[in-house]
């Protein structure tokens, strides 16, 4: 059977058959990553100057345009954070989850566009920068492969490689959002998790992926805080009710108080339960 043509092709079409409103596409070889138009570099914005202000500059008129309100300019720049951090956390998440591919992403190699027409999320167009995978894979005979000894080696890889991308990336937006540290890698912790579930969701495979988070963050696995944090509650009829506790906070409630998430440190079970799907699994 030939091999894709990277290691990650077919985890990355994957995704987009399920979340069609992301998409990512791989710069060959010695291409530059676009750049123009709405395309925002990753070191760009980990460097916190001109290129992040303009990002920051359509969260905050997002939010006025669907609020009828300004934002702080930090709950504006913790909202620009979400919505990078999300779909770039799954560039490593959904290999890792769909094929036991690991990919490394330097800042140097992503770029991000949110305005693309038609793509509610945007696209990526990132390069890995090889990638770890498991003993017997297939894959391992492409450039770049990495073997290590077993899951538990892989789930290091996991962890390291969004720790590589997104350290550059909270010192850029830290400042901006008066946030420091944990808050910020309790930020990430949130955006790693929840992403992959709302994926695996997509797929019909959230069980698998609560079972895998909990081993991927089990806890003290700095910088990451906490554990994924996944809890069962009794819906109305007795049917189990799936969620976790975010180690962060996004700030929407202080855009809407009225409409937390179901997942936030401000709701109480209570209204988890009146806030979740009956089929939520």
């Amino acid at each position: 059977m030939p091999l894709p043509r990277s290691a990650v092709a077919a985890s990355y079409a994957r995704l987009s058959q399920v979340l069609p409103g992301l998409a990512v596409t791989e710069p060959a070889a010695g291409d530059a990553l676009p750049a123009g138009g709405g395309w925002a570099a990753a070191e760009d914005l980990a460097a916190g100057g001109a290129v992040l202000e303009s990002f920051l500059a359509w969260d905050e008129a997002q939010v006025l345009r669907d609020y009828g309100r300004r934002a702080r300019p930090d709950v504006v720049a913790s909202f620009g954070l979400h919505r990078y951090a999300w779909p770039a956390c799954l560039l490593i998440t959904v290999p890792w989850f769909l094929h036991r591919r690991v990919p490394r992403y330097p800042v140097a190699d992503v770029a991000y566009d949110r305005t693309a027409p038609g793509l509610a999320l945007g696209r990526l167009a990132a390069r890995p920068s090889g990638f770890a995978c498991l003993p017997g894979d297939p894959a391992a005979a492409l450039p770049g492969a990495r073997v290590v000894a077993d899951e538990e080696a892989l789930r290091a890889e996991v962890r390291t490689a969004v720790a590589e991308h997104l350290e550059p990336v909270l010192a850029g937006f830290g400042p901006r959002m008066r946030r420091r540290g944990r808050a910020l890698w309790g930020m990430a912790t949130d955006e790693v998790v929840e992403g992959l579930w709302y994926v695996a969701h997509l797929l019909g495979e959230q069980e698998r992926a609560r079972r895998e988070l909990e081993l991927l963050l089990p806890g003290a696995t700095a910088p990451y805080v906490g554990t994924a944090a996944f809890r069962e509650l009794t819906g109305p009829d007795g049917e189990p009710l799936h969620t976790r506790d975010r180690a962060s906070c996004c700030m929407f409630y202080t855009v809407r108080p009225e409409d937390t998430c179901a997942t936030c440190p401000r709701t109480c079970d209570t209204d988890r339960v009146n806030k979740l799907p009956a089929t939520a699994g």
